[in-house]
């Protein structure tokens, strides 16, 4: 797992040892910042279910303002710790479950990176990104992975835009719903 492009382009990442989170490939890393790559500088990012923080620390090489990423896993937080460390980037860290991030920050992004694990059910991350919307503005991009085949979340307030799938990883893009 690598840093695809920007300041920090092939850098490597720490991965948490964990059978609990999956690196995300960097072909499929590549495909979704090539498709969002005019979204990315200067925003406010949200990496939700962060592990070692690959979608986010990619977003902050590639030019985004800020970051906040979200992870409960001990082994995953360390990693996650660990790269933005290395890197030397700011950012902040919240350190417990997605659904208590959503329901206590008030903060507004611009776009948003949703990894859950596989086994979370598309209900539970339909809930949480639910929670985020009314903090989203109207060109606000939410991208979620989920495992090819399964059902894609439907969260109030957003629409899929963009549906991509890669091997065994499927890439939602939604938008607002207008």
């Amino acid at each position: 797992m690598r840093v695809i492009a920007g300041i920090h382009r092939g850098r490597k990442l720490q991965a948490p040892d964990t059978s609990d989170t999956r690196p995300v490939m960097d072909r499929v890393k590549e495909s979704l910042f090539s498709s969002i790559a005019a979204e990315v500088p200067g925003a406010a990012v949200l990496d939700l279910y962060a592990g070692a923080g690959s979608f986010g620390i990619e977003a902050l090489s590639r030019g985004a303002e800020s970051a906040v990423f979200v992870e409960s896993g001990r082994a995953a937080l360390m990693a996650l710790r660990a790269n933005l460390e290395t890197l030397r980037l700011e950012a902040d860290v919240f350190a417990g479950p997605a659904e208590r991030f959503v329901q206590e920050d008030t903060r507004r992004f611009d776009l948003v990176f949703c990894d859950p694990p596989w086994p979370l059910d598309s209900g539970s991350v339909s809930m949480v990104l639910s929670h985020l919307v009314p903090r989203l503005d109207a060109d606000t991009t939410v991208v979620v992975t989920r495992r090819t085949g399964d059902e894609a979340p439907e969260p109030h307030g957003l629409r899929i835009d963009d549906v991509r799938a890669h091997g065994d990883t499927t890439i939602i893009r939604y938008v607002m719903d207008q």
